[in-house]
């Protein structure tokens, strides 16, 4: 499921796996002797740091992207192409969000809401995940066709052509989570897992793959961006830019990019071990922990990215901003009128509010 196998249950030869729950990698921490490699530290930890962290993540999160759907059906044309990658992204972050309060509950209780539960949500989180992944490469090279060739025809095209992409972009995504929702269960009926370790390098090499050509995607374009900004003129301008894109790539490298190397390394446990004494054992073991408690770190880094997306995609450009602040005025008069019409009632007096919504 790209997301949960980390609870344990019995592998091949002495080797068990133990808890250490990620909603998206399904790797195994595997302990080999309860004695030699005793996690209950680290589970402890994350029972506690995951819930209460993911908690503030899940409400900016809700806030922030609920705002943009709001704000781009209000004040926008969802017709044009940006516009239509915005608010895909805000409901792909959605989907994503929807999953953490339930891989919260699976931290600190393990999985008890049943095998459909367990498809259906890994199903929805996984969908959010990757879609979100293809929303920031496609939007990336948009705006690389947009500084470099500002004429082309696909910077900025309407209708037919955005929704055919927006479907194509779900339709993806959709496929691509698909073993999550076939090839997961529930063991023990506390474990949401996949069936077994083929089925989790997959969802972990998936990332990985994401994850890289998404850099190579910024990477590219975003050099090229500032290569162009970097020539002579609108110098002002052009600084503000500039410190978005660092600012973009920083945040984005800083979140995926330690969280992937972590997966990666988790991965190889699941290869075939070969047969180790017990000093061997014990080293294995502490390596193992010290990723365990650097997946917990560096997994809250990563999926803040559905909170931070409305701030560095929307809310950042003027047009966003004046749009969040006339709403808010406008909510603002709303709420003043219906104060000044409650006092008008108690005061038997009358007032005109006609100007109350003029922006």
């Amino acid at each position: 499921m790209e997301t949960t196998e980390d609870f344990a249950v019995a592998a091949t030869s002495s080797i068990t796996l133990d808890p250490g729950f990620d909603p998206t990698t399904d790797y195994f921490s595997y302990n080999y002797d309860d004695e030699l490699c005793d996690k209950t530290s680290i589970v402890h930890f994350g029972a506690i740091f995951t819930p209460v962290l993911f908690s503030f993540v899940v409400i900016l999160s809700l806030f922030g992207n609920i705002m943009v759907i709001i704000i781009l059906t209000k004040y926008e044309n969802l017709k044009s192409l940006i516009n239509a990658f915005i608010l895909n992204l805000a409901v792909s972050d959605l989907f994503f969000t929807a999953g953490l309060p339930f891989w919260m509950y699976y931290h600190m209780y393990g999985w008890t809401l049943g095998e459909s539960a367990c498809k259906i949500v890994t199903f929805i989180f996984n969908v959010g995940f990757y879609s979100s992944g293809i929303l920031l490469i496609l939007m990336t090279a948009q705006r690389y066709v947009a500084v470099m060739n500002p004429l082309s025809d696909i910077v900025s095209p309407k209708g037919l052509y955005s929704v055919l992409v927006s479907l194509a972009i779900w339709v993806v995504s959709v496929l691509v989570s698909c073993p999550a929702l076939i090839f997961t269960k529930v063991l023990d009926q506390s474990h949401c897992v996949y069936v077994n370790s083929y089925w989790s390098l997959w969802g972990i090499y998936q990332q990985n793959i994401l994850f890289v050509v998404t850099s190579v995607v910024f990477l590219f374009c975003y050099s090229q961006i500032m290569c162009r900004l970097l020539r002579p003129a609108a110098q002002r301008r052009k600084s503000k830019t500039l410190k978005l894109i660092f600012i973009l790539m920083f945040v984005f490298f800083l979140g995926w990019g330690p969280y992937n190397i972590i997966i990666f390394l988790q991965s190889l446990y699941f290869w075939p071990q070969p047969y180790a004494d017990s000093e061997a054992l014990a080293q294995s073991c502490e390596i193992s922990k010290q990723l365990d408690y650097g997946m917990y770190i560096s997994r809250l880094f990563a999926f803040s990215h559905c909170c931070l997306n409305p701030v560095f995609y929307v809310f950042v450009g003027v047009k966003f901003k004046n749009h969040l602040k006339r709403m808010l005025k406008s909510w603002g008069h709303n709420n003043s009128s219906v104060r000044r019409s409650r006092q008008s009632r108690n005061t038997i007096t009358s007032i005109t509010s006609g100007d109350e919504f003029s922006l």
